[in-house]
This record gives structure tokens, sequence and C-alpha cells, in this order.
């Protein structure tokens, strides 16, 4: 089930349509709180969502209040979180990102990028419940003082836990994976997002610029090539 909240009914309609057109189940909702009712009645039955799209420009509570409380619920705290609005300055997309954003698509967008991201996010979401990794990659990779446990889905810096948002594990963990290797942005885009949009590998930049923030003294392990892209090296 993906859920939508989005005030704008022409907006909401679309994408309700297009997503059921491609198979998946929608419940939409134009505020917060109206989303916020559903979700509390669901949790009753034991139905959560797979999925949030959340536009910024909400009445009441804003998409990124929305964003926050969401991950600092225990119940929705590891659900995936597209932002998908007309905000699309850096600074727009850092503060997303920063809330916890998983991915961040804005308007106006095409409706196949719309659907390949979230069928990309769903399914990474899919693989990291059901402990599922890529083929040939190790449970457990350490580069200089960061630790990444894949089966518990964990990430400490010198044994201290560090939270990320799922997208910035997924990055994390490509780079450890083969370190000293370098990724290219549109590399990274295809094996983090599971897309291939070259005009969005800026995306690239604001989730390493978050991620090193995160890691703190151990972000330094984040090394930038210049003009092609980033890899990790203690």
């Amino acid at each position: 089930m993906i859920y939508i909240v989005e005030d704008d009914s022409e907006i909401r309609e679309m994408e309700t349509y297009a997503l059921r057109n491609a198979g998946f189940e929608v419940a939409a909702f134009d505020c917060g709180k109206a989303m916020d009712e559903h979700l509390r009645s669901s949790a009753t039955d034991n139905e959560k969502p797979d999925l949030f799209i959340l536009d910024i420009m909400l009445p009441g509570e804003d998409g990124l209040s929305i964003l926050k409380r969401l991950r600092s619920q225990s119940y929705t705290s590891q659900i995936p979180v597209m932002m998908l609005t007309a905000k699309g300055t850096e600074l727009d997309k850092v503060k997303g990102l920063d809330s916890g954003a998983d991915d961040y698509l804005t308007k106006p967008f095409g409706i196949l990028e719309f659907i390949s991201r979230v069928k990309a996010l769903l399914r990474r979401a899919t693989n990291t419940a059901t402990g599922a990794t890529a083929p040939g990659t190790e449970n457990t990779l350490q580069v200089g003082g960061i630790l990444l446990d894949d089966n518990r889905h964990i990430v400490t810096i010198n044994g201290n836990p560090c939270e990320l948002t799922f997208k910035e594990y997924e990055l994390l963990k490509l780079l450890m994976q083969k370190p000293g290797n370098v990724f290219t942005r549109q590399e990274i885009m295809t094996r983090v997002w599971g897309v291939d949009f070259t005009l969005e590998t800026r995306t690239v930049d604001m989730h390493i610029k978050t991620l090193r923030q995160k890691l703190g003294n151990c972000g330094d392990i984040i090394k930038t090539i210049r003009n092609i892209g980033y890899k990790a090296e203690a």
C-alpha cells in the first residue's frame, strides 16, 4: 500500500491513477491529519504502508514536519519516503534528505520516471526487510572506524550507532563493498536508486554531503574523485 499526501486534487488524482495502473494499491489524502487518521485505523489491523509520497507545501502540517514525525515513530521509522514537490532548490532537497527522505522528485515530473523511482524504493525496501544482499557482498563491512552490519541493517561509528536514511545506508554499503574502487555518479545513481537519469546525478552529491555529516569524524573515508565520482578509503 502506498500513501500519498498531496493537496492539489489534480496532481493527487494523476499520481493515484498512475500508481494503480502500475499495479499498486494506493491511499491518497489531502493533508497530514487525514493520513494520520487512516494510519491509526490501519495500525489496529496490523496493516502498514510500504511507501509514503509527501508533498512539502500542505495545509496545516507541512511535508517536512510529517516526514520528521514519521521518522521519529518506531512504527513508521523504516518505511521509505519520497518527497515530491515543486520546491526544487538544492537547499530544499538537502532539508528533505536531512529530515530522512529516501528520494526527492521535483514537479513537473515524468510519469515513467515517477513509477521507476517508486519501484526502485520498494524493491530496495523489500530486499532490506528480507535480508537479501547482492551476490558476492559480505554481511559485515568495515572501513576505518565504520562498521556496517547488513544482517541487522546497522551502522556504527567507532562502536556508536549511526542513524541513516534508507538511501544513505544503501549508498554507504555500495562504497564500502569495494574500498578504493571509484564509482561514477551515474553508476551510483543506477545501482542505489535503480534508475538511469543523467540529469539527476546531483542527487548523489547531496546524499554524499548528508552522509559525510552523519559519519562525523569518519566522514572523510568518502573521497571525492574530481569530475568522476566517489570512493571509500580509510
